[in-house]
């Protein structure tokens, strides 16, 4: 005897909006619904002996059921974190290094000249905190910009 198919909530949404579909087919619908949208699954529950209460005759009472199979997903972790950092030098403009910080970092003015003053007295600033990628490009964007403004301002990032 075979138990009777049940559906899931989500199931019979899915058939309201894309049609019946038969068997347990792979391929997506002629509507365009994904391909992975699969048949019903029979999910068989396994009761720890003497769980059920009897003599053990029925531990096939979960055979049939009808259920969603779901996969839990791990959380993707936060990229790593990367300081851009100024170097001072004594050749390249204090105006330059402002008009660096403010079009290469979105400072306004007044931030860009307190960076700026610590790194001329401090001889190294952080300019941002960035993942990796954007990090490098920026130290990339600041260092070609000096070279061709012929100044030899220098920019590296370590990891924060």
């Amino acid at each position: 005897m075979t138990p009777e198919l049940r559906y899931s909530p989500a199931m019979v949404l899915h058939q309201t909006l894309h049609g019946p579909r038969g068997g347990a087919r792979s391929e997506p619908a002629r509507s365009g619904a994904p391909a992975f949208w699969t048949a019903p699954v029979r999910i068989r529950t396994i009761q720890p002996s003497g769980a059920s209460g009897g003599t053990g005759d029925d531990d096939r009472s979960g055979e049939g059921q009808i259920g969603v199979a779901t996969k839990t997903r791990a959380k993707p972790k936060k990229p790593s974190q990367f300081k851009v950092l100024m170097l001072n030098d004594d050749y390249t403009p204090m105006e330059f290094v402002v008009m660096v910080l403010k079009r290469f970092f979105q400072m306004d003015l007044e931030q860009a000249t307190r960076v700026m003053l610590h790194v001329h007295q401090k001889g190294v600033g952080v300019c941002g905190i960035f993942p990796y990628e954007i990090a490098e490009t920026k130290v990339n964007q600041v260092m070609d910009f000096a070279r061709q403004n012929q100044h030899p301002l220098q920019c590296t990032l370590e990891k924060a």
